[in-house]
């Protein structure tokens, strides 16, 4: 098994597929853009494969795709397919805007958790947090997907000039539909201009769903083991909502997720800014099996090694990490 130094084990794997999007979020990319790597430099479908299959081996049980944005890589359709035939639970992290050409292939897969990442329910909003007028189709795509049968989640980054004033917008999907709604706070990476004053904490979210719903309708409800999330629902609704509180409740002491960046290499921590490459090594025909364990095992206790709120928002800290985008959350 993939075990670190803080005896916490790693069977949750989140695979970058592109460092590309078809959309300009200012909190994943930065205004200037990002220097993409070479297509020689990234994995191939078959390496992705092959790649994939050794984690497994090694106790991975969860495989979480994501980008960029990863339904816009050409061969998507053939790596979903592939990797649904892994013993894993397969899932997806996407905007949204394409889901509806990949139905058939996530139910070929066995796929069935869809993540949408959506920060505004205003179009207007949209087009300025994304820089693209998708708003219509993100919308009907997450419809079409509970129509369908997939666990949806929706992903809302919060910021305060942004979306502070939507958050029980967000809540009130949730009442007649089986969508869970999962609040995640601004976090700082390379090129975003991060600023905790943008940001909205735990218990602000809190504060302002009891005060429009009332302390006894706001239920706090049972999290999944290795959750990122702390998780409620309104007491007569159907979905649920969820707060990832990185940065005012960081759930470091669970954590088994590891991230695989789209050119092949191991990012042990969201926050970390070390990387253990593996494509090279994987190209050389090197057993990659102790480069993994040793990659993992140096692992920070916390959010890369920044332990305390004043290191993490330093900006001479975060600002030698990778940009969301080329990460892949």
């Amino acid at each position: 098994m993939i075990i670190d130094q803080h005896n916490r084990i790693h069977d949750y794997l989140r695979i970058s597929l592109t460092e590309r999007c078809n959309l300009r979020c200012f909190y994943c990319m930065p205004e200037e853009g990002v220097e993409l790597a070479p297509k020689a430099e990234l994995m191939t479908y078959e390496e992705i494969l092959a790649i994939a299959t050794t984690f497994v081996e090694m106790g991975v049980r969860k495989i979480r795709l994501t980008g960029g944005e990863p339904l816009v890589r050409k061969d998507a359709h053939v790596i979903i397919e592939a990797l649904g035939k892994l013993p894993v639970e397969l899932g997806v992290t996407t905007n949204g805007i394409v889901v509806h050409r990949f139905i058939d292939t996530f139910k070929k897969a066995g796929l069935k958790a869809v993540n949408i990442s959506l920060d505004t329910l205003d179009r207007d909003k949209f087009a300025i947090v994304t820089k693209r007028d998708y708003f219509e189709q993100v919308y009907r795509n997450i419809g079409l997907l509970l129509a369908e049968g997939f666990r949806v989640k929706v992903n809302a980054v919060l910021m305060r000039a942004i979306n502070f004033d939507e958050i029980i917008d967000f809540i009130e999907l949730t009442k007649s539909r089986p969508l869970q709604v999962q609040f995640i706070e601004f976090m700082p990476f390379g090129g975003n201009k991060w600023d905790w004053e943008k940001g909205i904490s735990l218990a602000e979210i809190l504060e302002k769903a009891t005060a429009h719903y009332g302390e006894d309708q706001v239920l706090r409800i049972q999290d999944k083991p290795n959750d990122t999330a702390v998780n409620y629902k309104i007491k007569t609704y159907e979905g649920s909502f969820a707060i990832i509180s990185t940065i005012t409740n960081p759930f470091c002491s669970t954590c088994n997720r590891i991230r695989l960046t789209a050119n092949g290499r191991i990012k042990n921590c969201l926050f970390s800014t070390s990387e253990t490459d593996l494509l090279s090594p994987f190209r050389a025909g090197e057993d990659i099996k102790p480069i993994i364990l040793n990659g993992i095992r140096s692992k920070a206790a916390e959010r890369g090694g920044w332990d305390n709120f004043e290191d993490l928002a330093n900006p001479e800290n975060h600002g030698q990490n990778r940009s969301m985008i080329l990460i892949g959350g």
